[in-house]
C-alpha cells in the first residue's frame, strides 16, 4: 500500500509579490503584474512588457557574496524553499536529512548568465569568462543550491519539461514519496528568462504578446476572443510535499493532499499542441484515475491558460472530453491572466494557488476576460474571484515539445 502525501509548506516568488500571503491576496484582489519591461532596454523589441519580481533583494535569503555566484533563478529557488521550510515549521536540525530530497527544476535555466559572459567573450576574450559561468547556467543548479543552502541529502533531481517543468517535479516527488524513498521533498520550479536574447527568440517565434506595449495590464487574456499571444512572467513556486505519517508525527499544518498525477506527450510538434488536445485529455483521465476521482468529483481547474490562440483552444477542448457533460459544471482559470507565463516556475506556483483555492475554498480569477470566444465556452471565473467549495482540484501544465503533466489535489481528511 503506497503513503498519502501531502502539502504542508508553500514558497513563492511573482510578480504580483513575495510570499504566499501576499501572492494568495493579490490573486484573490485580481492584481495585474505585467508591465515594462526594465530588465534591459526593450525599445527595439516587438513585445516590451513581461511580469518582472519587484523588490527581491537575494541578500535576504543568502549571503551577498553567495548570491554574485548564483543565477538569478537560482536565487529565486533558494529563496522559495527555504520560505516553503518555514512555512511548514520543519526543523531540519531535527530531521533526517538523509531522507528529505530536492526535486527543484528550470525549463531555461540561467540565460541571463549566459547572454552576459557571451558578451564577456565576444568583447574580452576566452580568458575572461567566469569561472562560475557553467554552474550558474545549467539548469539543474536551483535543485543543487536548494539542498546545498537546506543540507538535504536525499534524492536531488531537476527534470526540464519546458513549461511543464514545475509540475512534473512535483508529480515525481509525489511518486518518490509514495514508495517511500522519502520521508520529506521539496518540489516545485524556479524561472528568471527576462533577457534579451530569450525575448528576442520568443518574439521571433511569434509566441509573444506584442500588440498591448502601451497597454500591459491587458496583454494577458487567457480565453477571450482578443488574445494575441503570452507575457513572459519570472518568479518561483516550492513546495513542501510530506508522507502523512511523517506530517502527522510533527504535529504539522496540512494545506491539502495530493492524490493524483499524470503524464503524456502529445508527439506531434515542437511548438503546437496536439489538434483538439487529445494528450492534455489523456494526461488528466490518468491524474483523475491515480486519483480515484470521476470528473465531476473536481470542482476546480487550474488551467494552463497561456493567452495564445492554440493553447486555450486546445485545452478548453481536452477539458470537454474528460468532463463531457460536465464540462461546464467544473470552473475554469488562469492566473497566468495576472502573473504571466513563468514557464519552468509555473506549475509550482500554479500548484501553490491550486492548494490555496482547495484549503480556502476561493478561486482566483482570469482577469482581463471581456470578449467571449465561440469556441471556448466554459466557465472560466471571469474578472473576479468567487467563493466556491472546492472538494478537489486539477491543475494543468503543457509544454514545449509536446509535455503534459497535471496533478490533482483533495481536502485533506483523516
Amino acid at each position: 500500500m503506497s503513503n498519502r502525501v501531502v502539502i504542508t509548506g508553500l514558497g513563492v516568488i511573482s510578480p504580483v509579490g513575495i510570499g504566499k500571503d501576499v501572492f494568495w491576496k493579490s490573486l484573490l484582489e485580481g492584481k495585474n503584474g505585467i508591465d515594462k519591461i526594465t530588465r534591459f532596454d526593450a525599445t527595439d523589441y516587438k513585445c516590451q512588457l513581461a511580469g518582472e519580481v519587484k523588490d527581491f533583494d537575494p541578500a535576504d535569503y543568502m549571503d551577498k557574496k553567495e548570491a554574485k555566484r548564483i543565477d538569478r533563478y537560482a536565487q529565486f529557488a533558494v529563496a522559495a524553499a527555504k520560505m516553503a521550510v518555514e512555512d511548514a515549521k520543519l526543523d531540519l536540525e531535527a530531521e533526517d536529512c538523509e531522507r528529505i530530497g530536492t526535486f527543484v527544476g528550470s525549463g531555461i535555466g540561467g540565460i541571463e548568465t549566459m547572454h552576459g559572459q557571451y558578451e564577456k567573450l565576444f568583447d574580452k576574450g576566452p580568458n575572461k569568462i567566469s569561472p562560475f559561468f557553467i554552474p550558474m547556467m545549467i539548469a539543474n543548479m536551483a535543485a543543487g543550491h536548494v539542498s546545498i543552502a537546506l543540507g538535504l541529502k536525499g534524492p536531488s533531481s531537476c527534470v526540464v519539461t519546458a513549461c511543464a517543468t514545475g509540475t512534473n517535479n512535483i508529480g515525481d516527488a509525489f511518486r518518490l514519496l509514495q514508495r517511500g524513498d522519502a520521508d520529506v521533498m521539496v518540489a516545485g520550479g524556479a524561472e528568471a528568462s527576462i533577457s534579451e536574447a530569450a525575448v528576442a527568440g520568443f518574439c521571433s517565434m511569434k509566441a509573444l504578446c506584442c500588440d498591448h506595449n502601451d497597454d500591459p495590464a491587458h496583454a494577458s487574456r487567457p480565453f477571450d476572443a482578443n488574445r494575441s499571444g503570452f507575457v513572459m512572467g519570472e518568479g518561483a513556486g516550492v513546495i513542501i510535499l510530506e508522507t502523512l505519517e511523517h506530517a502527522e508525527k510533527r504535529g504539522a499544518h496540512i494545506y491539502a493532499e495530493i492524490v493524483g498525477y499524470g503524464a503524456t506527450s502529445d508527439a506531434y510538434h515542437i511548438t503546437s499542441p496536439a489538434p483538439h488536445g487529445e494528450m492534455a485529455a489523456k494526461c488528466m483521465s490518468i491524474a483523475l484515475k491515480d486519483a480515484g476521482l470521476e470528473p465531476s468529483e473536481v470542482d476546480y481547474v487550474n488551467a494552463h491558460g497561456t493567452s495564445t490562440h492554440l493553447n486555450d483552444l486546445t485545452e478548453t477542448e481536452a477539458i470537454k472530453t474528460v468532463w463531457g457533460d460536465h464540462a461546464k459544471d467544473v470552473a475554469v482559470s488562469s492566473i497566468k491572466s495576472m502573473i504571466g507565463h513563468l514557464m519552468g516556475a509555473a506549475g509550482g506556483v500554479e500548484c501553490i494557488a491550486t492548494t490555496l483555492a482547495v484549503e480556502n475554498d476561493m478561486l482566483p480569477p482570469t482577469i482581463n476576460y471581456e470578449t467571449p470566444d465561440e469556441e471556448l465556452d466554459l466557465d472560466y471565473v471571469p474578472n473576479k474571484a468567487r467563493a466556491k467549495t472546492v472538494r478537489a482540484a486539477l491543475s494543468n501544465n503543457l509544454g514545449f515539445g509536446g509535455h503534459n503533466a497535471c496533478i490533482v489535489l483533495k481536502k485533506y481528511s483523516k
